[in-house]
C-alpha cells in the first residue's frame, strides 16, 4: 500500500496549496468480509476528490458525506458500515458480506503530526515502522484519539495522553516490528481498540540491464509504487531519457554498481543484460548479499551453467543462496511480448516478498484474507484474535 500512501501524500500537498480543507478516511477494522483490509486509506478532500480507496467503490459516496461532518466539527468520527444485510443500510448491493469500521480525520495542516504527517513521516523512512491508530467501538460518538502514535524502533511519536495506555500501546508496538505482523488490541479498562500496523517501505527493483526489454517492467514496476534502480555497464544505454520512471541510474561494473545499491530483504534484483559475463559477475556477488530475490532472463541450462562455473571457480552455493534465485524468471502465464514477460516477473516478485505462491485464487481454500473478528484471547487479555 506504499502507492496509496505516496499518492494521499501528493494529494494533500495539493490541496493545501489551494486552501481545501482535507479528512483522511482509514478502514480500522474488519468483520467478515471486505475488498480492503484494514489500514486501508482515502484522502477526502471538500471538493470531492478522493484518492485511495476503503472500498470496491460501494463506500465512497457516503464516506464523502461523512468526511464532510468530521471536516466541519472537527472531530474524529468513527463509522460502521453493515453490509451483510443488502439493501438495508443504504438501498444499494453492497455484495461485501462484512462490516467496515470506518476512522474519519480532518487533517490539520497546522499540526506537525496530524494523520498525513505521520504518514509522510514514513514514507520519508527507508525502513518498516509501526504506526497505531486507536478508536473506540463501544461508543462511536466518544472522543476517537485516531492517528496517534509511530515508532521506528528508535523514535516515537505520539499523541496519548493516557501515559499507561501510551506504554501499553508502545510495548505491542515493539512486538509488531519484531515479528512482522500487524495486529488489532483491544485495552478495555480504557475502552479503546488500537489497529498497530506495520508499514513497509516499498520493494526495491534494480534492473540490471538497459535493453528495451526493460522498458516496460520498469514502467509497471512504477505504477506499483516500487522504488527502482537500472544498472547497466553501458552508458549509452543506461540513461535518464530512456528511463525515466527510474528512480537511480548506475552504470559500471557490477562489483562497483552494486556497493550504491542499499540492499535488504525487500530488494529484489532482474538480471536481463543478455550479456552472459557481466550477468555472471552479477550473480557472483549477489549471491552473497541478502536480497529477497534474484531471477534471470534466460533458459534454465543458462542459469545451471553460471552456477556451475561460480562452483568451479571455487565460490560455494548454499542451499539457502539458491532458494532466492528464480530462473528463469517471472510466473508461467503463457507470457511471450515483452510486456507480458515483465508481468509474470512483478507478479513473481510480489509473490515472493510477500510469501505466496502465486496460484489461482478460486483453488485457494477458505478466503482471500484471514478474517478478523473480535474475539477476546483469554490467555492474553485485551487481544483479539484474527482468523
Amino acid at each position: 500500500m506504499t502507492k496509496e500512501i505516496s499518492d494521499i501524500i501528493q494529494a494533500f500537498k495539493i490541496a493545501q496549496q489551494e486552501g481545501r480543507q482535507t479528512a483522511l478516511a482509514t478502514v480500522v477494522l474488519v468483520e467478515g468480509s471486505s475488498y480492503r483490509r484494514p489500514g486501508a486509506r482515502m484522502l477526502v478532500e471538500d471538493n470531492g476528490k478522493m484518492t485511495g480507496a476503503i472500498s470496491g467503490g460501494c463506500l465512497e459516496g457516503d464516506a464523502f458525506k461523512k468526511a464532510m461532518v468530521a471536516v466541519k466539527q472537527q472531530q474524529n468520527k468513527l463509522v460502521t458500515y453493515n453490509t451483510i444485510d443488502e439493501d438495508v443500510e443504504f438501498g444499494v448491493q453492497l455484495g461485501c458480506n462484512g462490516i467496515v469500521h470506518i476512522l474519519f480525520e480532518p487533517v490539520d495542516p497546522a499540526d506537525s503530526n496530524n494523520p498525513v504527517a505521520l504518514l509522510e513521516k514514513f514514507y520519508m523512512e527507508t525502513r518498516e515502522i509501526i504506526l497505531v491508530t486507536l478508536f473506540s467501538l463501544k461508543n462511536t460518538h466518544a472522543t476517537q484519539p485516531g492517528t496517534c502514535f509511530f515508532f521506528d524502533g528508535e523514535r516515537t511519536i505520539s499523541k496519548i495522553e493516557d501515559k499507561d495506555l501510551e506504554k501499553q500501546v508502545k510495548e505491542n508496538s515493539v512486538t509488531v516490528l519484531s515479528n512482522g505482523n500487524s495486529l488489532i488490541q483491544q485495552y478495555p479498562e480504557v475502552g479503546f481498540t488500537a489497529l498497530i500496523e506495520l508499514l513497509q517501505p516499498p520493494v526495491s527493483l534494480v534492473v540490471v540491464g538497459a535493453g528495451n526489454d526493460a522498458l516496460p517492467l520498469i514502467e509497471m514496476a512504477a505504477i506499483l509504487g516500487w522504488q527502482i534502480t537500472v544498472i547497466d555497464g553501458r552508458s549509452s544505454h543506461a540513461t535518464k531519457q530512456r528511463f525515466s520512471k527510474a528512480h537511480t541510474i548506475v552504470v559500471g561494473k557490477p562489483a562497483e554498481a552494486i556497493k550504491q545499491v542499499v540492499i535488504d530483504g525487500r530488494t529484489a534484483f532482474v538480471l536481463m543484460t543478455h550479456n552472459y559475463n557481466y550477468d555472471l559477475a552479477m550473480m557472483r556477488v549477489l549471491v552473497e548479499t541478502k536480497c529477497k530475490y534474484i531471477g534471470t532472463l534466460g533458459p534454465k541450462k543458462r542459469l545451471f551453467r553460471m552456477l556451475a562455473e561460480l562452483e568451479e571457480q571455487g565460490q560455494v552455493i548454499t542451499s539457502e543462496q539458491e532458494t532466492r534465485i528464480y530462473g528463469p524468471t517471472g510466473l508461467d502465464i503463457g507470457a511471450e511480448a515483452a510486456e507480458e514477460i515483465a508481468l509474470s516477473i512483478l507478479a513473481e516478485i510480489k509473490a515472493v516478498i510477500t510469501m505466496k505462491r502465486g496460484t489461482f485464487l478460486r483453488e485457494k481454500p477458505g478466503e482471500i484474507h484471514p478474517r478478523s473478528e473480535l474475539k477476546i484471547d483469554e490467555t492474553k487479555p485485551g487481544k483479539i484474535k484474527t482468523g
